[in-house]
């Protein structure tokens, strides 16, 4: 079997301290492997966030050891945790992080503009990016110009376009129409066919299970259920979205 892309070893996280302490992970192991979209489903303040921040080295676990692409984040310090991010890992967040004095193909090249990568070689990446997401007559346009499910596919791109083992979502199609979410959920789910490389996307929305190729819920900072489809298909229940 090939290393996993991402996994968590006994994590638990506690989140503030004295009164206002919370348990936020407690004892969560996992596993993800390429050529798969796990979508991670809880009610709030279950912790979905932040094992997804763990998992992106955005957060440092209490206990326990988080390995990316089989290097451990045990005992790393912030500038190592901040290469393994450049390195392995790509964020989309609901709220879309999009630069607003800065067009689609400017937005996607500061991906690589902080891997050192720039010049004539960087923006024809950037275009190719924005192409996969179906916004190669966007290049120029800002982001007030576009619509919310464009600027989104505009995070996707920026996320995809230095080519990470691991694609990290939370609530991407939280702020867009039905219409736009399943969109957005397709191209994700393009992109998990890569067996080099896993999407995680946490959301509430029960309609897209079906894209999912496994469904993992969490209640209280522990896993509860996962769920996977035969033979590496999506699952077409919704079972584990019921909470």
């Amino acid at each position: 079997m090939s290393t996993p892309i991402l996994e968590a070893r006994s994590v638990s996280k506690v989140l503030g301290t004295g009164p206002a302490q919370v348990d936020a992970l407690k004892d969560v192991s996992l596993v993800l492997q390429g050529g798969e979209l796990t979508v991670l489903m809880g009610p709030s303040g279950s912790g979905k966030t932040t094992l997804l921040s763990v998992l992106g080295c955005m957060l440092t676990p209490t206990a326990g050891e988080v390995r990316v692409c089989g290097t451990s984040t045990e005992g790393a310090g912030a500038q190592a945790l901040a290469q393994l991010r450049r390195d392995h890992v790509g964020f989309i967040f609901q709220s879309y992080h999009l630069f607003p004095t800065l067009t689609a193909a400017e937005n996607v090249q500061l991906a690589l503009d902080v891997r050192g990568e720039y010049g004539r070689d960087a923006r024809i990446r950037s275009c190719e990016a924005l192409a996969r997401v179906g916004l190669a007559n966007k290049l120029l346009s800002f982001p007030n110009e576009l619509s919310g499910g464009e600027q989104q596919r505009v995070a996707i791109a920026r996320a995809i376009v230095s080519g990470p083992s691991a694609i990290l979502a939370d609530e991407p199609t939280a702020a867009v129409d039905s219409t736009n979410g399943q969109a957005i959920m397709r191209i994700l789910s393009a992109i998990a066919a890569d067996s080099d490389r896993c999407v995680l996307v946490v959301t509430h929305d029960t309609r897209l299970l079906p894209y999912a190729h496994r469904v993992i819920s969490i209640e209280d900072g522990r896993l509860v259920s996962d769920e996977r489809g035969r033979a590496g298909t999506p699952l077409q229940t919704t079972a584990a979205g019921q909470h």
